[in-house]
């Protein structure tokens, strides 16, 4: 396997927070980084973008580029953030125009394109209103359409579905498998989000982050067969909770996530195994990571 990114060692120091990551970002797949707040999620993306400097270790960039080709980077690599990307007095014209300038792989039909499926108007139009007011949502379709509407390798995208309705999040996935699609194998996504469960469909390969380190990463379909559900009674539940990793109960029912390996002991305390949705594989993981920091 390729890889499009490779973390060895990407630390970032500040008075009360240390992001220590070492992780890979398969090529031609699409990577969710998921975590809590404060897990380090955006603090690794600047970093991997340039943003925030970092304290130590490397990130290798398809196989043999490094942060110090700052240039040849800046123009494979497409990345936009959760902040206002553009400044607030911006309109789409200003947009298509310092993009074209700033940006030799900008294509301004496709921004256009994009701009048009997603009801934003176009920026030839006269009547534009600047991005102070629009929505949160119209202003991060405008972003997303500005980078989509690069000629990139690596897209690295700050949550991106978090403004989003429901409608644009699924638009956003289709965007994502046609980018990937755009280049054979040769494109790929990193991306962070909180809405797990709507982005499933847009999410090959995850990474866990918890307390600025990596806690779990692997292809989705390859944890969800090394994980699996358990749920049953509250009387159950008190014989499985010794094989489980994470454990919630209320006055009738558990659930939580477990080892597949253990599937034969919990099936015989009676408890129910199922594949885990992405989602439900998440708040398994997590929950683990904060039960331990609190032991």
């Amino acid at each position: 396997m390729e890889n499009a990114v490779e973390i060895k060692g990407l630390t970032k120091k500040y008075k009360d927070f240390t992001l220590d990551v070492s992780a890979v970002i398969p090529k031609g797949f699409s990577t969710a980084l998921i975590g809590a707040n404060g897990a380090g999620k955006t603090t690794l993306i600047d970093i991997l973008c340039g943003v925030t400097a970092k304290s130590g270790g490397e990130a290798v960039y398809f196989e043999d580029m490094t942060d110090t080709d700052d240039d040849a980077l800046r123009n494979r690599i497409g990345f936009c953030s959760a902040a206002n990307y553009f400044p607030l007095d911006w309109k789409l014209k200003t947009i298509a125009e310092c993009m074209a300038i700033g940006c030799d792989n900008f294509d301004r039909a496709r921004f256009t394109e994009l701009c048009a499926k997603w009801k934003l108007g176009s920026p030839d139009d006269k009547k534009q209103k600047n991005m102070m007011k629009q929505s949160d949502g119209n202003r991060m379709r405008a972003a997303l359409a500005a980078v989509l509407a690069r000629n990139t390798d690596l897209l690295v995208l700050d949550e991106p579905a978090s403004s989003l309705d429901p409608l644009a999040r699924d638009q956003l996935c289709d965007m994502f498998r046609e980018y990937l699609a755009g280049r054979d194998g040769e494109r790929t996504i990193l991306f962070s989000t909180h809405n797990i469960a709507d982005m499933e469909l847009a999410t090959d390969y995850a990474i866990f982050m918890a307390r600025g380190r990596v806690i779990e990463q692997g292809f989705v379909e390859d944890l969800k067969e090394k994980y699996i559900l358990v749920h049953g009674d509250a009387e159950t539940g008190s014989k499985a909770k010794p094989l489980m990793l994470s454990y919630s109960v209320n006055s009738t029912a558990f659930e939580g996530i477990a080892l597949a390996e253990n599937s034969a002991n919990l099936e015989a305390v009676g408890a129910i195994n199922e594949r885990p949705t992405l989602q439900q594989l998440s708040v398994g993981i997590l929950r683990k990571a904060e039960e331990d920091a609190g032991k």
